[in-house]
């Protein structure tokens, strides 16, 4: 019998671990998935894990476990280094001193490895910013969070914070973080809404540039209406420990301080020689997303520079897109498979624009499809947050199946009717 086909999966967002589940089931390859964490959540909640307004504990998915109920193989590793010549990948497992790196043999390497919040160079972004990037960063800004919280509370002091980033990002951990405080001070801290003082930085004229100007208008009435200071067209030229100085001379002092402005690329992918890379570092693929100088390499998500061969425009760094580009793909390798050419020939991915959605935590939120525009208010934003979270739900349909979804849902139902809708530890 020949040797299966050796299919590498390195990073398990939405795309990488779509990938490995869809390849698992259809098992004629070996496939591995490779990740640094040891589960998966989906990345439009880290705000909300950061915020401490949902519990990552019932919302992660652990990669063995998945491994096991689908067919793939999981690794644990930070990718280190791709030989392309010898067609293999090392992966550090903790430490690089204390263990000696991981090889992975490949017939196929797909690379989802996702994005990272990009500096610019700003000076002092690096010391003292937290970025919220996967779930570790979300769990150590949410626990520096609770202690300025607890020093406030006992000192009776303010506490100030500020954000960097006027995307979807940024305005939505503004919205929650208003929200978190609101429902902690029902567990008798009553005044603690009083002693947050909140600023939301953007370089730009207007919030949320993805969405239709009156979303942006909308959007910044709804956070000044919370208490948050919205600065546009604000320059940050550095962070210190006391917090940012602007362009025009001017300073925003806060204690806690996040960076979620700009997107660029994981460093790891600028040590494979003799790839083609984007504007912010990631692999320019061709419309059957190998990458364009090694058919053995393909890239998706985040971390994949492609230009849409319909519109002619870059396929946008979304959890959207990665989905769809995992859909794509593989029920494509699937038949490539079934006809024992791992590297025949693929077809041209066409990204589909099905809209998107701003979320501000239960006080508003909006969604775009196509020409249209939906939400707005208290009441009307509940159908864009409905959306958010079918988006999610489907999500969790392709890994789980019909089955375990529908019991994760009602554990999720569950859990939401007897757990405080803030995390109290």
């Amino acid at each position: 019998m020949a040797d299966r086909a050796k299919i590498v999966v390195i990073g398990g967002g939405v795309a990488g671990l779509e990938v490995a589940t869809g390849l698992g089931r259809e098992g004629s390859a070996e496939t591995v998935l490779a990740d640094r964490s040891l589960s998966h959540v989906w990345k439009p909640m880290l705000h909300t894990f950061a915020a401490g307004t949902a519990r990552p504990d019932r919302q992660k998915v652990g990669f063995f476990a998945q491994a096991k109920r689908t067919g793939f193989r999981f690794q644990p590793g930070t990718l280190v280094a791709v030989d392309r010549a010898a067609r293999t990948v090392s992966l550090v497992v903790e430490d690089a001193e204390s263990h000696p790196p991981v090889e992975l043999a490949y017939d196929l390497l797909i690379l989802a490895i996702g994005s990272r919040a990009n500096d610019f160079g700003t000076p002092g972004v690096a010391e003292h910013c937290f970025t919220i990037d996967d779930l570790t960063e979300a769990e150590g800004f949410h626990g520096t969070l609770r202690r300025h919280l607890l020093r406030a509370l006992q000192a009776q002091e303010g506490l100030s914070i500020a954000i960097v980033g006027g995307g979807a990002t940024g305005v939505e951990l503004a919205a929650e973080l208003k929200h978190a405080i609101d429902l902690l001070a029902r567990y008798g801290s009553p005044d603690l809404p009083r002693r947050l003082r909140l600023f939301l930085i953007e370089s730009g004229p207007r919030l949320l540039p993805a969405f239709p100007e009156r979303v942006s208008a909308a959007a910044a009435r709804t956070l000044a209406e919370l208490g948050v200071e919205v600065r546009t067209g604000a320059m940050v030229t550095g962070a210190d420990p006391a917090g940012f100085s602007l362009k025009d001379g001017g300073r925003v002092e806060a204690a806690l301080k996040v960076w979620a402005a700009g997107v660029k690329a994981p460093e790891v992918l600028s040590t494979i020689d003799g790839l083609e890379r984007g504007r912010t570092g990631g692999l320019v693929v061709g419309p059957d997303l190998r990458t364009t100088r090694d058919p053995a390499i393909l890239a998706l998500g985040d971390c994949a520079s492609q230009t849409d061969p319909g519109s002619g425009r870059p396929v946008p760094a979304t959890a959207q897109a990665a989905h769809q580009q995992a859909q794509h793909l593989v029920p494509a390798l699937r038949r490539n498979l079934a006809a024992g050419d791992l590297a025949g020939p693929l077809p041209a991915f066409r990204y589909r624009e099905r809209g998107a959605i701003v979320s501000l935590a239960d006080f508003n939120g909006w969604g775009t499809l196509g020409r249209y525009t939906f939400g707005g208010g208290r009441l009307n934003g509940l159908s864009a947050r409905l959306a958010h979270d079918l988006l999610y739900r489907q999500h969790q349909l392709g890994l789980f199946g019909p089955g375990l979804a529908l019991a994760t849902w009602a554990a999720d139902g569950l859990d939401q009717a007897v757990s405080p809708p803030v995390r109290l530890d």
